[in-house]
């Protein structure tokens, strides 16, 4: 069996109750299970980490290279997390950056991630249907 990172950045365990007219209604573990439905029959198991801190979520990526692949919310991570960038640059199974709101029709400092240039693709603006459509993409990339 092989593991799947779910990487959730900082505000992301408040899901559910944040801002719920941006975020939606749907709490982080509502989007872990949907995740994890969506990639069982290939029979990946979900690690899940959602950290406030930059330097917890670089530690859990060193420790889980041999991990399938990753997908990776920042949150406002993408702006200027240079030491994730660092971290994700070395990261070698695939990995897929989300967000759930449409950053571009929101403030113009969150138009630019500094991470997707390393992603192996972005998905923005679905909703919690982005982290489905995220694992569907690493299912289609990494061979049986």
């Amino acid at each position: 069996m092989s593991d799947l990172l779910l990487l959730n950045g900082p505000n992301l365990g408040t899901l559910g109750r944040r801002e719920p007219e941006v975020y939606g209604t749907d709490t982080l573990a509502d989007i872990e299970a949907a995740v994890a439905d969506e990639v069982a029959g290939r029979g990946w198991k979900v690690v899940s980490v959602q950290r406030e801190s930059e330097g917890e979520l670089i530690h859990t990526l060193q420790a889980n290279y041999d991990a399938a692949g990753a997908i990776l919310n920042p949150g406002a991570l993408m702006i200027a997390g240079w030491s994730l960038r660092d971290a994700l640059a070395s990261f070698p199974p695939p990995w897929i950056e989300v967000h759930l709101s449409n950053v571009y029709a929101r403030e113009s400092f969150r138009h630019q991630s500094v991470l997707a240039p390393l992603a192996n693709g972005v998905v923005i603006g679905l909703g919690p249907l982005g982290y489905r459509l995220a694992a569907q993409a690493l299912l289609a990339k990494v061979p049986t």
